[in-house]
């Protein structure tokens, strides 16, 4: 059997790199497959003026590979490695977004990673997750208000779109992470010390 990083080890291992390289592969595909379900839901909230909803609703989907390779790996940087590597499988394999897929991955690890590392790297279970959450939707949200024109819109609609990303980032990010952590230990494939 192989080990779940320890946190305490300050290098990474090789079991980390294709740990990760098993995160980016996996959830840079679901990325991709993201990429139609958001032009299926922009186009059908277009008609009632909520077409903004549809990359709030998904964007914890787009994120799910920085808190997935944070709590797996346990080390500084897995976080950002996790979401940007996945950002470059969905690139590769033919992400509608192209090239700037790769620093859309990076924005969004840096959120992501951040409440870990408010936390000094030290919680990886809900506590650490719900903080991942947080810091990675005011750091996507501020991104959004330059990228996507969202300082353009009215103060209850950034609210709800701030709100409705936050659920996002808490249910992907969260509960999907969770439940996908809890399998692949399950599993028996790899374990703590």
């Amino acid at each position: 059997m192989q080990t779940i990083s320890n946190s305490k080890r300050p290098h990474w291992a090789l079991r980390d790199v294709l740990l990760l390289a098993f995160v980016a592969v996996f959830i840079g595909f679901i990325f991709w497959i993201l990429g139609p379900v958001y032009n299926i839901l922009a186009a059908a909230l277009t008609p009632l003026g909520l077409a903004p909803f549809a990359n709030d609703l998904l964007i914890g989907g787009w994120m799910m590979a920085a808190p997935l390779a944070s709590v797996l790996i346990r080390q500084a940087g897995a976080g950002v490695l996790g979401e940007l590597f996945a950002a470059t499988v969905e690139m590769l394999i033919g992400g509608q977004w192209g090239v700037s897929t790769l620093l859309s991955g990076l924005v969004q690890g840096v959120g992501s990673e951040a409440g870990f590392g408010l936390l000094g790297y030290k919680d990886w279970h809900w506590r650490g997750i719900f903080a991942s959450a947080v810091t990675g939707t005011i750091v996507t949200f501020i991104w959004s208000l330059f990228r996507d024109g969202y300082a353009s819109y009215h103060i209850g609609l950034l609210v709800a779109l701030f709100l409705t990303r936050f659920v996002s980032l808490l249910f992907f990010g969260g509960v999907l992470v969770v439940a996908i952590q809890k399998l692949i230990e399950k599993a028996g494939v790899l374990r703590r010390d």
